[in-house]
């Protein structure tokens, strides 16, 4: 079954397909321009030149968050108008899982970390085994102290550890500072991609995690600034 994955949770927008582990094609683009309008255009670029249509796509996939909001908005939409105008079922994948199928050859710990402003960080911890991905803990927004305090008492034996994401140089300083040793990933691999988007979606519907377009839905992790402004002054999150 061939899988389009979508990922634009962050400042990069990319696309990717691929089938039984194997990608068929992929377009990334990291020029900081508005996702609304640079996706849709690289989709249809990608598959026109890899002779394919969305006729020949069984599953869609997009990462659902930690990431932008707006960002988020835009490829959850996306997904949902192509699956919905073919049929076709969802899968819906976190940012730090699709960061940790992209170096999916390494074997040991895999330390997903977005920088989430405010001293914290979105993370996730996976065991990568022999090509396998296995989640540690769900996705959440913590500080750096709190994942190294988690790293040397709940991992002490643990000397592989690679660090992902956009907050790894900020993570990667306070590791060091608990005497903890790990590395960061190359910039080549360091960020997440539609590619790693749809390896990790092979691995969820293996298990039956599908939804419909319907059900797809960003995941934030943490309410939005304008919302706890709103709380802040005791006012609810929606307005009457």
């Amino acid at each position: 079954m061939k899988i389009l994955a979508l990922e634009t949770s962050a400042k990069s927008v990319s696309v990717a397909v691929t089938e039984d582990g194997v990608l068929l094609a992929q377009s990334y683009q990291n020029r900081g321009l508005t996702h609304s309008v640079t996706l849709m255009p690289l989709l249809d670029a990608m598959l026109q030149s890899a002779g394919l249509t969305l006729d020949d796509i069984g599953l869609v996939a997009v990462t659902h968050g930690p990431g932008s909001f707006t960002g988020l908005r835009i490829g959850v939409s996306a997904a949902k108008g192509l699956a919905w105008a073919k049929g076709l079922p969802c899968c819906s994948v976190s940012t730090l899982a699709a960061m940790a199928y992209g170096v999916g050859d390494f074997n040991g710990l895999i330390v997903g970390a977005m920088d989430a402003r405010r001293q914290q960080v979105y993370n996730a911890l996976f065991k990568a085994e022999n090509g396998r991905i296995i989640r540690l803990c769900d996705d959440r927004a913590v500080s750096c102290e709190y994942v190294a305090q988690e790293l040397r008492d709940a991992y002490p034996s643990e000397n592989d550890i690679l660090i992902v994401g956009d907050g790894a140089e900020l993570l990667y300083k306070h590791l060091q500072a608990f005497g903890i040793p790990c590395r960061m990933a190359s910039p080549l691999h360091r960020y997440q991609s539609a590619a790693g988007a749809a390896l990790a979606a092979e691995a969820l519907a293996a298990q039956g995690r599908l939804c419909s377009a319907q059900e797809l839905q960003p995941v934030y992790l943490r309410l939005s600034q304008a919302e706890r402004e709103r709380l802040a002054k005791g006012l609810p999150l929606t307005a009457e």
